[in-house]
C-alpha cells in the first residue's frame, strides 16, 4: 500500500477504495464481533465465502466481517445490501439457502428474519426492528459499514477527511471551540467538558505531552468500548489524532484490557496500517505534524480504569492511583501534560469536526449533548448494545428498546453506571438518562452498564454482590475504601444470613457516606452507591431481612427453607433422586419431605418436581 503523502492523496485513495466497493452488486455483513464470534460467526463466513465460490458470485457479491451490531442475543447476525435484510441465528448449514433464495432469486427466507417477540410478527428489514428503531446508533451504526481489518473501507466511508479538515482548515482554538460548542463529555464516566481538558493540556508548560485512549473498561457485563475498538478502530485513532494536534502530543497510548484479545488485535492492525500508509508517524499528510500511538495492554485491574492509575500501570508500576491535588493536564504520564479520555469519547470526535459541534449540540439535554452507548443486560428479552441520545428515559430503554420482562415477571430496577453505580426502582423509570438526573437520582451514567432486574431480584444480596466486586477490585491504597468497603460487606453479609440488627442500618449509611466523602478515588467514591440506593429505594426489603428473618424474593439461602406440600406430592421420588445432598427422603408413592439441617437450598428438588410440591418461605 502506497503511502499518502498530502491531503490530495487521501482524497484520491478514497474514491479509488470508493469505486472498488461500488463494484459489488451486493454486499453481505456479518458481524463478527466477541459476541456474534462465541456463537459461531467465524464458521458462518467460511461457509459462506465457499458457497458464493461455487456460484462464481465473488465478482459481485462482497463479504464483509464487521464489528458488533449491537442485538448481540441474536447472533450471528446477517445483514444483505441493498434491501437492508437482517437474518438472525445464523448457522453454516443455513448459508446455501440463503446465497440460492436471497442473492440469486432475490426471495426472503422467512425462518430466518427476527420474531417479534411482542406481536409475533416476523421483520424483514434491520430498521424496522424495535431494539434498533427507537435508537440513534451515530456511533455503533459505523461498525456495520466497515471491516474493521481494512483501513480502506473507513477512508471510502470518509474516514480521516475531519483529521485533514483539522490540518487545512482549521487551528486547535477553533478546534478547541468547536469541540466546546459540541458541549461532549468524557464518556468513561465522570461526565468532564472534553473541550476544558484539551485547553488546559494544550496551555500545560512542557514540549513532552501524551494523549491517552482509556479502554480499561472492568464493569461486569460492559462492553461498549471493547466493541467500538473491535469494530471501528480507525475511528479512536482519527479521534486521537485531532486530540494530539490540538494540544501538541507527539506520543498516545491505547491502554486496552489484555481480556480483550480482539479489541488489541484490531486496535494493533489499526496502527500498523495506518503507519504503514503516512496517517501515523512524521509529517504526517505534509502537515509537519509528527504524531505515533503504541498498543499497551492492561493486566485486568479494574482500578486501572481510574485515569491515575492507569498512567501508573504504562509507567511500569502498581496501578494505584494519585492524589488528585494535581490534574493529569498538567503533570500525567511521566510526569508530562496528559490527556486521556475513553474510547467512546475519541470516537466523536471525527463526527463532530465533520458535522460540526452545533450539530452534535442538537442531540441530549441542555448539559448532556449527543448520544451515548449503554450495555442492557439482565431481566430483559432484548440485551445488548444500545445507543440512544442523552436524556432518553430509562422507560424508552427498558420496555421499548429491550422489550420489557424476560419472562413475564414485574420488573423491580435498574442498576445503572456499572458496579459503583445505583439501583432505581421502577417509579424512576421517567427519569432522563443524563449525568445530572442519574447523579440526583444516586446513581450515575458511568461507562453506560445497564443491568435490569425483575420481581425475583433481591436488592440487599444486589447490593452484597457489587460490594464482593469492589473489595476484591479495591487496590487497598487509601483507608477509607480499604477498610469501609470492608465493614459495609460485613454488614450486608449480616443481614443477609440472618444475623442483621436494625442499629445497622443507620451505621450502614453512615460509613458509607464516610466511604465517599473519603476516598482517594472514584473507585471508592462511588463504591457506596449500590448500599445508599437500595437502602433509599428499596429500605423494606433490608427492615424485611432483619426482622422477620426472610428475603422476599427467596433468594438470600440462609433465610428460605424448602419443604414439601404434603398434599401435592405422589412420592413420585424425582426431587429423591436429584437431591446432591441427601436432604429428601420418603418411600416410594409416599409423601417425601426435606430435612433443613441438611439442605443446601440448592432449588434442584424444585426444578425437577413436576407437580409444585416443593415450597420455599
Amino acid at each position: 500500500m502506497e503511502k499518502i503523502n498530502i491531503p490530495e492523496d487521501l482524497y484520491t485513495f478514497s474514491q479509488r477504495m470508493k469505486s472498488k466497493l461500488e463494484q459489488y452488486q451486493t454486499i453481505i455483513t456479518v458481524c463478527s464481533g466477541t459476541g456474534c464470534q462465541a456463537s459461531g460467526s467465524l464458521t458462518v463466513l467460511i461457509a459462506l465465502n465457499e458457497v458464493l465460490k461455487k456460484n462464481n458470485l465473488l465478482a459481485v457479491v462482497k463479504v464483509r466481517a464487521s464489528g458488533c451490531h449491537g442485538f448481540c442475543e441474536q447472533g450471528p447476525l446477517m445483514v444483505i445490501e441493498p434491501g437492508n435484510i437482517f437474518y438472525c441465528h445464523i448457522k453454516p448449514q443455513d448459508v446455501e439457502e440463503i446465497v440460492n433464495e436471497t442473492i440469486i432469486n432475490k426471495k426472503i427466507v422467512d425462518r430466518l428474519l427476527y420474531c417479534d417477540p411482542v406481536t409475533g410478527n416476523k421483520i424483514t428489514r434491520e430498521e424496522d426492528i424495535p431494539f434498533y428503531k427507537s435508537q440513534d446508533r451515530m456511533i455503533l451504526g459505523q461498525n456495520k459499514l466497515l471491516d474493521p481489518c481494512d483501513i480502506g473501507e473507513y477512508i471510502a466511508y470518509g474516514g480521516y477527511s475531519a483529521f485533514v479538515k483539522v490540518i487545512t482548515d482549521l487551528n486547535p482554538e477553533k478546534i478547541i471551540a468547536e469541540i466546546k460548542k459540541s458541549g461532549l463529555r468524557g464518556r468513561g464516566g465522570a461526565g468532564f467538558p472534553t473541550w476544558k481538558k484539551w485547553d488546559a493540556c494544550r496551555s500545560a508548560p512542557g514540549e513532552t505531552k501524551y494523549v491517552i485512549c482509556n479502554a480499561d473498561e472492568g464493569d461486569p457485563g460492559a462492553y461498549m468500548d471493547r466493541s467500538l475498538l473491535e469494530g471501528n478502530p480507525h475511528a479512536i485513532l482519527e479521534g486521537m489524532l485531532i486530540g494530539a494536534y490540538v494540544i501538541g502530543s507527539r506520543k498516545g497510548h491505547i491502554y486496552v484490557r489484555n481480556e480483550y484479545p480482539l479489541a488489541v488485535k484490531h486496535s494493533q492492525i489499526a496502527v500498523d496500517q495506518a503507519r504503514n500508509l503516512g496517517l501515523l508517524g512524521e509529517n504526517i499528510l505534509g502537515s509537519g505534524f509528527d504524531f505515533d500511538i503504541q498498543v499497551s495492554r492492561g493486566g485486568g485491574a479494574f482500578v486501572c480504569g481510574e485515569s491515575s492509575a492507569l498512567m501508573q500501570s504504562l509507567e511500569g508500576k502498581v496501578g494505584e492511583p494519585r492524589p488528585k491535588d494535581v490534574h493529569a493536564v498538567e503533570k500525567g504520564l511521566k510526569d508530562a501534560p496528559t490527556a486521556l479520555n475513553n474510547v467512546e469519547t475519541w470516537a466523536n470526535v471525527p463526527t463532530i469536526i465533520n458535522k460540526g459541534g452545533q450539530w452534535f449540540a442538537k442531540k441530549g439535554t441542555e448539559k448532556s449533548k449527543g448520544t451515548k452507548i449503554f450495555a442492557l443486560t439482565g431481566q430483559i428479552k432484548n440485551t445488548g448494545l444500545v445507543e440512544v441520545p442523552m436524556g432518553t428515559t430509562l422507560k424508552t430503554i427498558v420496555y421499548d428498546i429491550g422489550g420489557g420482562s424476560q419472562n413475564g415477571s414485574k420488573i423491580k430496577a435498574v442498576q445503572t453506571g456499572g458496579p459503583s453505580g445505583g439501583c432505581l426502582p421502577v417509579e424512576k423509570f421517567d427519569l432522563p438518562v443524563d449525568f445530572e438526573a442519574l447523579s440526583a437520582a444516586g446513581s450515575m451514567v458511568g461507562s453506560g452498564g445497564m443491568v435490569v432486574m425483575d420481581e425475583n431480584s433481591c436488592m440487599v444480596d444486589v447490593a452484597k454482590y457489587f460490594l464482593t466486586f469492589l473489595q476484591d477490585e479495591s487496590c487497598g491504597k487509601c483507608v477509607p475504601c480499604r477498610i469501609g468497603i470492608d465493614r459495609m460487606l460485613e454488614i450486608v453479609r449480616d443481614i443477609t444470613e440472618g444475623r442483621g440488627r436494625k442499629e445497622q442500618l443507620e451505621l450502614l449509611e453512615d460509613i458509607a457516606e464516610t466511604v465517599a466523602v473519603g476516598s482517594l478515588c472514584a473507585l471508592g467514591k462511588t463504591a457506596p452507591n449500590p448500599v445508599l440506593s437500595t437502602l433509599r429505594y428499596f429500605h423494606s426489603e433490608y427492615e424485611t431481612h432483619i426482622i422477620d428473618k426472610k428475603c422476599p424474593a427467596g433468594v438470600c439461602r440462609e433465610l428460605i427453607h424448602y419443604s414439601i406440600d404434603q398434599e401435592k406430592c405422589n412420592g413420585c421420588g424425582l426431587c429423591l433422586e436429584a437431591c446432591p445432598n441427601d436432604a429428601v427422603s420418603g418411600k416410594k408413592k409416599e409423601a417425601h419431605a426435606i430435612n433443613d439441617g441438611i439442605c443446601t437450598k440448592c432449588g434442584i428438588c424444585m426444578e425437577q418436581c413436576k407437580r409444585d410440591a416443593v415450597i420455599v418461605k
